[in-house]
């Protein structure tokens, strides 16, 4: 993060305490108040919004290395719930806490701003890829998000297990699951990847960003 070790302790110093969420348990809920901001040690997570007719609505997922909570900066309250996919352990950090340090250690309020910065635009672009896509090109855009996550974290780019379902992701990309369960068989059938259950395995990468890149034509 561009931080010297006494700076780095400072950081770990604000770590009010890990907490352990079991598969299906809420990390929050939407209109709980806004106290502090959660950095995944290990696991994934879905957050999701309940909508006017009672569904509920996938907004992102959320793997290790990657932060929670952010949603409930601009009102002091979560607009939506964060729930674990899978048994995950998390670091709470007290965002009073973390917005003092800040004022003291300069570059933790520049990386702050520059992860602030990197999540708005990873969701805005997402959301403008999604709205002029065909449902086989937002799911390509979705596996090569996933997979280039993965990669950054020092997972394998190419072969990973999906901890959501099938009609998670539908949710999240705007499609039936019937939809979801058809573009993934079509990849198959056209060795693009292969798919046992949740395991995923990426054969043809550049096929799926030559779909990806259609939707710009």
């Amino acid at each position: 993060m561009g931080l010297d070790n006494h700076e780095f302790e400072q950081i770990e110093g604000l770590i009010a305490a890990r907490k352990r969420v079991k598969r299906q348990q809420h990390l929050y809920h939407a209109g709980d108040p806004f106290e502090a901001i959660y950095a995944i040690r290990i696991g994934f997570f879905k957050t999701d919004i309940l909508t006017e007719d009672g569904r509920d609505q996938v907004t992102g997922f959320q793997m290790a290395g990657e932060i929670l909570g952010l949603d409930g900066i601009s009102i002091d309250r979560h607009v939506c719930n964060a729930v674990a996919l899978e048994d995950s352990d998390v670091c709470m950090i007290p965002f009073d806490r973390l917005e003092d340090l800040s004022r003291k250690v300069e570059p933790l309020q520049r990386q702050f701003n520059k992860f602030m910065s990197r999540e708005i635009v990873r969701e805005q672009s997402i959301m403008m890829l999604l709205g002029s896509m065909r449902a086989e090109e937002r799911l390509a855009a979705f596996l090569l998000n996933l997979s280039q996550r993965m990669q950054s974290r020092g997972y394998s780019a190419s072969e990973f297990n999906l901890r959501m379902t099938r009609e998670e992701i539908g949710s999240y990309l705007g499609l039936k699951l019937e939809t979801v369960s058809r573009a993934f068989s079509k990849f198959q059938d056209e060795g693009l990847l292969t798919v046992h259950q949740k395991h995923i395995q990426i054969l043809d990468p550049d096929a799926l960003r030559t779909l990806v890149g259609r939707a710009h034509v």
